[in-house]
């Protein structure tokens, strides 16, 4: 009888723990993130973990579906004419307060977007928009930028010249509406708290504790409700551990977990169902080269692309499935004219060659009177963060004779010291925003908040230009070979490697999108099954 009763206890304590993972009745899931959103303004988020709450908690005039495509969502529909487009509002789109998302929804987001005021990091992604640069520069008012609501459920937007990508562009949270009198009366702590936030999206933020966890709950005001069968996402891990993530999965205590190199051969051991997945992102070393860096010596530069093999560091570094060897910042899944822009214009290799990178040091510790100072390596805290780092430090000691400090600070401070330039060297990463080139390209204008070593170069500027308003798609990616070679021979950046994601799922979660573009994971159209 004490035996029986011991065996129902833990059936009983398996059960819940296991519901804590998914629950079927209650259509829930549990997962892990592994860092705090530090901004849910989706004018000023550049971040992945926000943009994956934002994409859950609100919509744009337009949205991914399950295949990758863009599907209505606010905008049941759009024409596109010369520099015009046209989009018309459903009726039934609301917020999370009752009140009906309307076209001055989005001229009100938009323009705070464009305002100079404003510092949105994301702000010359609205470039193509009539008048956006301009009114960013300062040179014209706010009123000019290239939106206005017709009525109600019409907005029209005027273009610079006629952009092929420009509807996909709508789909990003950069272009997400704002309701105006909200936003205004909540001032600085907009986005701040859950109470802080209007919803227009599948889901509606309800608690967050910060640090710890948020929960997420089906929207009962979304205009698409019936086709979302999820109650809850209850994010109720946040870790940077991968070895944290993946204890919780085995305990059946998150429904979702990714893997890293530390834990890979581990869930392959206990038998798991690894899945892979090329998540379209490019990992690579950013290089500070504003005027009092010793990284604006070009021969530092590439002294450092010397050195750097992207085979080893992927195959023995990361270790992770899905990941690639990286040449070029233009990733290879990105389209070119005809075929994929990396099979038409193939990046030139870096031979590694230490004795060539050495002699590029001499040089410059001649011109710093015999001595380069240590480096700093700027990465999160996480375990592959500070692996990376260390082997950025140790290639350094071996082949230049360089002392690099590892600076490892959380991922709010992490942002906050690389956009003020507090860094030499920093682990980055980029995930694409739309189709285009142009997503990558644009991350080394000189105008751009998001070039954040500050890398300032007329050529390439003069070449990007001509890959974002030419209509020839032809001379487009000629002018993207173009960005190419030049970011091969100044380095402001060194490509390390193309992201991809080694992640175990429970079995009883299914539904669930990954994608390249939008909001990854995607649990809007998940589902939990007996």
């Amino acid at each position: 009888m004490k035996f029986l009763l011991i065996l129902m206890a833990l059936l009983c304590q398996a059960t819940q723990v296991l519901a804590a993972a998914v629950d079927v009745d209650r259509q829930a899931i549990t997962i892990a993130l592994s860092q705090e959103p530090p901004n849910l303004d989706s004018s000023k988020t550049t971040d992945l973990v926000s943009f994956f709450v934002i994409g859950h908690v609100n919509e744009g005039l337009v949205r991914y579906d399950r295949r990758g495509q863009l599907a209505p969502a606010v905008a049941e529909s759009w024409e596109a004419s010369g520099n015009t487009l046209t989009f018309r509002l459903r009726r039934d789109a609301r917020w999370s307060d009752g009140s009906a998302v309307v076209a001055d929804d989005f001229v009100y987001a938009w323009r705070r977007l464009n305002d100079p005021d404003n510092a949105s990091p994301y702000a010359s992604i609205a470039y193509p928009v009539l008048n956006a640069e301009a009114i960013q520069k300062g040179e014209k008012p706010l009123d000019s930028l290239g939106i206005r609501a017709i009525d109600s459920h019409t907005l029209e937007v005027r273009l610079e010249r006629p952009c092929g990508y420009c509807v996909s562009l709508t789909a990003h949270a950069a272009f997400y509406p704002i309701k105006q009198a909200f936003a205004e009366r909540k001032g600085a702590l907009y986005g701040a708290e859950p109470e802080h936030l209007l919803y227009n999206g599948p889901f509606m933020l309800t608690s967050w504790t910060h640090g710890a966890s948020l929960k997420m709950v089906k929207n009962p005001g979304y205009w698409n409700r019936d086709e979302i069968t999820l109650n809850e996402i209850d994010v109720g891990y946040i870790t940077e551990e991968n070895r944290a993530r993946l204890n919780l999965f085995r305990d059946n205590a998150i429904a979702l977990a990714k893997l890293g190199a530390d834990t890979v051969a581990d869930a392959a051991s206990d038998g798991l169902r690894m899945r892979t997945f090329a998540s379209g992102g490019l990992a690579f070393l950013r290089l500070n080269v504003r005027e009092d860096r010793l990284f604006r010596d070009q021969r530092l530069r590439q002294a450092f692309q010397l050195i750097f093999d992207p085979e080893v560091f992927v195959n023995k570094v990361i270790g992770i499935p899905g990941y690639r060897p990286a040449y070029s910042l233009f990733p290879a899944w990105l389209p070119g004219a005809d075929s994929s822009f990396i099979e038409e214009h193939p990046p030139a290799r870096q031979a590694y060659d230490p004795a060539k990178a050495r002699a590029l040091v001499d040089q410059v510790r001649a011109a710093n009177g015999g001595e380069v100072p240590a480096l700093t390596i700027l990465t999160v805290t996480s375990p592959t963060g500070a692996r990376i780092a260390e082997y950025f430090q140790g290639i350094a000691r071996q082949h230049l004779g360089l002392e690099v400090r590892v600076d490892q600070q959380t991922f709010k401070q992490y942002l906050d010291k690389t956009i003020t330039g507090d860094f030499d060297m920093a682990l980055s990463s980029w995930y694409p925003d739309f189709n285009d080139v142009v997503t990558y390209a644009d991350l080394l204008a000189s105008w751009n908040g998001n070039n954040r070593g500050k890398y300032d170069n007329p050529e390439y500027d003069r070449w990007l230009k001509v890959l974002q308003s030419s209509n020839d798609q032809q001379e487009r990616m000629a002018a993207a070979a173009e960005l190419q070679r030049i970011i091969f021979t100044d380095v402001p950046v060194i490509p390390m490697a193309e992201t991809g994601s080694a992640y175990v799922q429970h079995p009883q979660l299914k539904g669930v999108v990954r994608r390249v573009l939008g909001a990854d994971p995607d649990y809007t159209r998940a589902r939990v099954v007996p």
